[in-house]
């Protein structure tokens, strides 16, 4: 967006809008920097290394990832007399029922599932009132919606988008951005109705693979089709914006735009290049890695009356920082096990943070490793770039690099120039702070709480992986 990036080529005057109107965090991470841990991070306030996924993403009919007894933001809120929504990707996992005399365990093609029959432990068993959307990517089957709890509509075809696995017979990619944001503002004109509090999660599709702008929206931008996409993401958080406005909740509404990870390369930065335009801006990767380019993000804030308008905040954020934020706007306090990876932004969006609200933050990759910052330093915990740039994991370029990498983010902030020999007491004091993080199951001061697998936060060099693999993390 051009608030964040004034060389910016993509038109985006919705989000510009929003920072404009409210305050943008320029230090903001993604919990992880690919979508699913972010998502579990965002929803529960906990870093998603601590459960079992230490490394790439869930698929359409994976188990749940956020255990039933998980307090989420959504469930926090409920509590307090908020009536709760969430329209769009979920990508965290629930239980597809089976057809009768089907194998359990591991769904093998998506045909053993009775997409007749009640979905378990989806998005409304965790707090959410009312659900709609699709279980994962858009590039991973079923290629079906589901409200509530079922399926809107029982598979009788295959259909690929990147994988192929059942389908309903009309859906088509190109149509589930518009129908979430068609769903999205039919949700708040409903509530508006109401006069209750309401909140609306809306993990949206967009960007992300496939890259499907509707036909209005094709070479609109004059740069390439992600650009298209891009432009049309940016139109359907109008269309929400617009929502508020026309039934005047615009001035008594907090809302919050970001995104679960960086750029995917898939956007094509070598055509986007063409065009002086930079998806990772100033800073060194894409999606999937370690650097900041895979999980620094726009972090935008509108709340009239409350947040001052074209405000900024360099206070270091993550996107588990929701839940604790949340907690104390409504008035509720966090039970010991909730949130243990949250700090409440309010005192920043207030204006009122005079210090740092973390201790430090921790970074993931989709291969697992950690990155570990605290001020100006960051301390990557591998030599390479733990994700999808160079140089990759297990590859000739980063066999003879060193284990570590540590930058200062304040004289280099695109983490070229390695300084971990010039400061080994730096090194040491990071990686004591993440094993802490990780003995007491919580980064955030409270009680020692326990993580659900055993944490290792120097990951071991696995062999490379086929790159035609049908479980292949998502792009």
């Amino acid at each position: 967006m051009r608030a964040l990036n004034p060389q910016g080529k993509i038109e985006t005057p919705n989000m510009d809008r929003l920072a404009h109107e409210g305050m943008t965090f320029t230090d903001a991470h993604s919990g992880s920097s690919v979508c699913t841990p972010t998502r579990y991070g965002l929803l529960t306030g906990r870093y998603s290394w601590r459960t079992r996924l230490q490394s790439s993403v869930l698929f359409g009919y994976s188990p749940p990832l956020i255990a039933a007894d998980r307090l989420t933001v959504a469930g926090l809120l409920k509590q307090q007399g908020y009536h709760t929504a969430c329209v769009g990707k979920w990508h965290l996992g629930m239980n597809w029922p089976r057809k009768a005399g089907a194998e359990q365990g591991e769904i093998k093609d998506g045909w053993e599932v009775d997409y007749s029959a009640a979905i378990g432990q989806g998005p409304t068993t965790v707090g959410f009132d009312y659900y709609f959307g699709i279980s994962a990517s858009l590039d991973m089957p079923p290629y079906v919606y589901i409200e509530n709890d079922r399926a809107v509509k029982v598979p009788t075809v295959e259909k690929k988008w990147v994988r192929q696995g059942p389908a309903a017979d009309d859906f088509e990619a190109v149509d589930v951005l518009p129908k979430l944001t068609e769903k999205a503002v039919a949700y708040v004109q409903q509530r508006a109705k109401t006069g209750e509090p309401f909140f609306l999660y809306m993990p949206l599709n967009s960007p992300h693979t496939p890259i499907v702008p509707s036909p209005e929206f094709k070479g609109k931008s004059g740069i390439s089709e992600y650009a298209d996409f891009v432009m049309q993401t940016d139109w359907s958080v109008g269309q929400v914006l617009k929502a508020l406005d026309d039934a005047k909740l615009t001035e008594n509404t907090l809302v919050i735009f970001t995104s679960d990870n960086g750029c995917s390369p898939s956007a094509n930065f070598a055509e986007l290049a063409k065009f002086g335009h930079n998806p990772s801006h100033l800073f060194r990767g894409h999606k999937a890695d370690i650097f900041d380019g895979g999980h620094r993000v726009p972090f935008l804030v509108r709340w009239p009356g409350q947040v001052a308008k074209n405000s900024h905040s360099d206070q270091l954020v993550c996107l588990t920082d929701i839940m604790a934020t949340c907690a104390e706007i409504s008035g509720a306090k966090l039970p010991a096990n909730a949130g243990e990876d949250s700090a409440s932004l309010l005192p920043a969006l207030k204006g009122k943070a005079t210090t740092p609200l973390h201790e430090a933050v921790v970074h993931h990759s989709i291969n697992g490793s950690f990155a570990v910052r605290q001020g100006p330093w960051k301390l990557c915990l591998c030599p390479d770039s733990g994700g999808w740039s160079a140089p990759r994991p297990n590859t000739p370029a980063a066999n003879n690099l060193p284990s570590v990498q540590l930058f200062n983010l304040k004289d280099d902030l695109g983490e070229q120039q390695n300084l971990n020999e010039e400061h080994a007491e730096v090194v040491r004091r990071l990686t004591d702070v993440l094993e802490k993080f990780v003995e007491q199951g919580r980064s955030t001061p409270g009680d020692p709480q326990k993580n659900d697998a055993e944490i290792q936060i120097v990951k071991k060099p696995s062999p490379p992986k086929n790159n035609k693999s049908k479980t292949k993390p998502s792009t």
